[in-house]
């Protein structure tokens, strides 16, 4: 399994950088106009990874902020994975090609599943699977829709069809402040026999480091988006609490 790597997230909607609670379209704060002049902030503070979503994109089904999303990739010099709407092998290949490092497929993989295997038997490693559970189940279409498949037996199904990685969020969790559920993340990881990154409630170090230490089983990182925003996490800090080489560039 890789190390632990935290992963700033950068949700775009109407070209800002957002944060929207419990995935709620409707309880939206708008904490930048500029998704790129953050992410040149988080890199400055050290950060390895940009974790990007397409609020618009994943609503709509198609990549929407593709033109920012491609300003992000061009100006920073650390990887960047995106979700958000990525239905066809044409929209995936828009995003490599604007130099997005790794895609994240959410949706699709359980609606169509032809198109999600080829994209993994095409891209292999620069493919993430979003594993987004509401009780357990898994939600789609930007959370809007939930099914009546369970988020473990799609990530088994998955890892047997190439997938590498996994990001798991627990909706309920999302933009809540109330910690990760590192029980599910765990349960996933051990599901698939994959690398899972926690998504969902992280607020504290202390979540960042309950996430770690199972670092060895599976669970490969953390999406920080919310706590990051409020100052409940500086990312520098947290960085070399972990660790890691913040660096602040």
């Amino acid at each position: 399994m890789s190390s632990f790597i935290l992963y700033p997230a950068i949700d775009i909607r109407d070209g800002k950088c957002v944060r929207l609670q419990q995935g709620d379209y409707a309880q939206e704060t708008i904490y930048n106009d500029s998704p790129v002049e953050v992410a040149k902030s988080w890199e400055e503070q050290g950060g390895q990874y940009i974790h990007l979503v397409d609020l618009d994109g994943a609503k709509a089904g198609c990549p929407v902020n593709d033109a920012i999303i491609g300003s992000i990739a061009k100006h920073a010099n650390v990887p960047v994975q995106v979700g958000g709407g990525l239905r066809t092998l044409a929209d995936v290949e828009k995003l490599l090609g604007l130099g997005i490092s790794r895609v994240i497929i959410g949706t699709a993989a359980i609606n169509d599943q032809a198109f999600t295997e080829a994209v993994l038997a095409k891209y292999g490693d620069k493919v993430a699977i979003g594993i987004d559970a509401r009780n357990g189940y898994v939600a789609t279409h930007g959370w809007l829709n939930t099914s009546e498949v369970r988020a473990e037996d799609l990530a088994r199904e998955l890892a047997a069809k190439g997938a590498e990685t996994f990001i798991y969020t627990d909706i309920s969790r999302d933009g809540m402040m109330q910690g990760p559920n590192v029980e599910g993340i765990l349960s996933m990881a051990k599901a698939s026999g994959r690398s899972v990154i926690a998504s969902g409630g992280v607020t504290s170090l202390n979540d960042l480091q309950r996430l770690n230490v199972h670092s060895g089983s599976g669970i490969g990182g953390a999406i920080v988006g919310k706590a990051l925003y409020t100052g409940n996490i500086d990312l520098a800090e947290a960085l070399q609490a972990l660790g890691q080489s913040s660096g602040l560039r």
